[in-house]
């Protein structure tokens, strides 16, 4: 307009504004998004936090009472509440901390190099506990019969009705598991922030637990109802192995039981030791390989060495073939276990009284039946019908926690660490049921494919009970990589605590005559070293001299043996060097339960290039 004098550039001071408040909001921007990501995720935190309460109530209603002044085997208070209401309140929770831990800042965030990588840890172990619980327990609480406060119910009948109608939804929770812990492994181990390695490593540590558990699950829901009678009347022989005298999937097999199944309801229709078994002979074959590498020890008409191999298949077919021959009735499977396994089962379902008043508990069991006995009965015979009493007497207070809804999940829980410690094993006569039992530990079998392997096995050659003293301990340490395998050291330690003098003329009794002079609490024992497939032994000693082991093969595994003499208050160690080709990774380790445990260290190498 005339008169008005015109600015130069008049839009130029709102532009300006407009880049300045852009600016402002870029640089905002990041603040506002780790704000968001900072209260976002403590709000998660505090979900995971709560449903982690939920499950530790959980685990707590499955555990046996132990507190002194309380009924041994009553069911805590929170064994009242629904196990399928805990698991969706934790699910519930999970939920709601993955959400929390999704969207566009998060997303963005995961996306940083470096400084994004506590963010993805915490974005991925929320995700991973909203599967887990949602898509693993879930399915696995509406599998199993819910606790009831006055213990009425149908116990193991419902236990089997449940997992029947559910095993769909229980194999695919179990593969869910193993997506979920891959998942897990493959987040950052080590980043800025300590507390998400933390969070981390400790979720990994209950998948690594969970994962094996679900897939033992899936298995159970299939082949339990028809083990248990769901289908038909089932018959199954027991033995109680006896660790004392040590045998490869185990102890010695001594008192034994026959135990019936029939639509979940368990039952024991009869009692018997091993002299009822002295004549008997079982007609079976089982390979080339196996009579060559036991057939000197006769296990098919030995009833003592029945069960010198580790495999312990081998073990069941020769005792139902035994007592196929000794009786005429066949069983439909075999079970062995031994007295820390009915430590455990009396821990949860109170002590047990014998006829003549002894009472057994999961604290006595063990040394009343391993050591204990044999200076309380000089009577041989007195003392195998002691055993057979003990077994009696456990028997009615765990058939009765079978059918006990409230003690069913503890009693689940001490025969899952049972089979986890190699001391239950069970084989099924129908080929089917066989077939899915051999891919879990409880099978006892001895895998014959090529991977990292390590097996220490003792088996008594002196007929004596001394191995109640007897401490094993194996250091497996892999070398670096070479054109023609790796090279392995095994040292094998072994030491007889035996006291030099008090001990019961029976237990130190040697039945093997060996043309050398011994003093009672002298030990002898034929240790054999089971290798990886297509492994050699390239020298061995034994206190540092050398020593020549005997070479066989089982199973793909080549075998090696060494018979010695372990006196009393002794120790030996045995060294065996290996070149292994299939030595990438941690070895699979045998399994051999005794009374005291085998201490393993596994020291493999880094990874062969193939």
């Amino acid at each position: 307009m005339p008169g008005r004098p015109r600015r130069s550039g008049g839009r130029a001071p709102g532009r300006r504004r407009v880049l300045r408040y852009g600016l402002l909001a870029a640089a905002a921007l990041p603040l506002a998004s780790a704000a968001w990501i900072g209260v976002t995720g403590l709000l998660a935190r505090s979900e995971l936090m709560a449903a982690q309460r939920d499950l530790d109530a959980l685990r707590q209603s499955t555990v046996p009472a132990s507190t002194p002044g309380t009924a041994t085997g009553a069911p805590p208070a929170a064994a009242t509440r629904s196990w399928e209401q805990a698991v969706r309140s934790a699910a519930a929770h999970s939920a709601r901390a993955h959400r929390l831990t999704t969207g566009p800042a998060w997303y963005s965030a995961a996306a940083l190099p470096f400084l994004g990588e506590p963010v993805r840890t915490v974005r991925g172990a929320a995700y991973a506990a909203d599967r887990l619980a949602g898509e693993v327990l879930a399915p696995l609480a509406r599998a199993l019969p819910q606790p009831r406060p006055d213990g009425h119910g149908a116990g193991m009948s419902e236990a089997l009705t449940a997992l029947g109608r559910h095993a769909p939804d229980v194999a695919r929770a179990a593969r869910v598991a193993a997506e979920v812990r891959a998942d897990v492994h493959g987040l950052p181990r080590s980043t800025w922030l300590p507390s998400a390695d933390r969070a981390r490593a400790g979720l990994a540590k209950q998948l690594d637990r969970l994962a094996p558990v679900m897939t033992d699950a899936s298995v159970a829901a299939r082949v339990l109802p028809p083990m248990l009678g769901a289908e038909g009347e089932r018959h199954y022989f027991l033995a109680f192995q006896n660790l004392a005298e040590a045998r490869g999937t185990g102890g010695l097999p001594g008192a034994f039981a026959v135990l019936r199944a029939q639509h979940g309801h368990l039952s024991f229709e009869r009692f018997g030791n091993n002299t009822e078994m002295a004549t008997a002979k079982a007609d079976i074959d089982l390979g080339a390989d196996f009579d060559a590498r036991y057939q000197r020890d006769e296990p098919t008409r030995t009833w003592p060495n029945s069960n010198m191999s580790p495999h312990f298949p081998y073990a069941a077919r020769i005792w139902a073939a035994y007592w196929r021959e000794h009786t005429g009735e066949r069983v439909d499977g075999a079970i062995a276990i031994d007295p820390v396994t009915l430590s455990r089962f009396l821990r949860v379902t109170g002590p047990a009284r014998m006829a003549d008043g002894t009472q057994l508990t999961a604290d006595n069991v063990v040394d009343l039946t391993e050591r204990a006995s044999y200076a309380i009965y000089d009577d041989v015979a007195r003392r195998k019908a002691f055993f057979v009493d003990a077994a009696r007497a456990a028997a009615g207070p765990l058939l009765a926690a079978a059918d006990d809804t409230r003690r069913l999940p503890p009693l689940l829980v001490a025969v899952n660490d049972a089979q986890r410690e190699g001391r239950l094993k069970v084989w099924s006569a129908h080929a089917q049921e066989q077939r899915l039992l051999e891919s879990r530990p409880y099978s006892g079998t001895l895998p014959d494919s090529p991977s990292p392997f390590a097996g220490l096995v003792v088996n008594n050659a002196a007929g004596s009970k001394l191995d109640y003293y007897l401490d094993r301990r194996l250091v497996w340490e892999a070398g670096g990589c070479t054109s023609g395998g790796r090279p392995v050291t095994v040292t094998v330690t072994l030491t007889n605590r035996a006291p030099a003098s008090g001990l019961p003329g029976y237990v130190t009794l040697r039945e093997d005559h060996p043309p050398y002079r011994t003093r009672p609490g002298d030990n002898r024992l034929l240790v054999s070293y089971y290798a990886g497939a297509g492994a050699t032994l390239t020298g061995a000693t034994l206190d540092g001299r050398t020593a020549l082991p005997t070479s066989d093969e089982e199973r793909g595994h080549p075998v090696y043996t060494l018979d010695l003499e372990l006196p009393a208050g002794s120790s030996r160690t045995l060294v065996l060097h290996l070149l292994e080709p299939h030595a990438n990774g941690t070895p699979t380790l045998l399994q051999q339960p005794l009374v005291t445990p085998l201490r393993a260290t596994l020291k493999p190498g880094g990874a062969c290039r193939a």
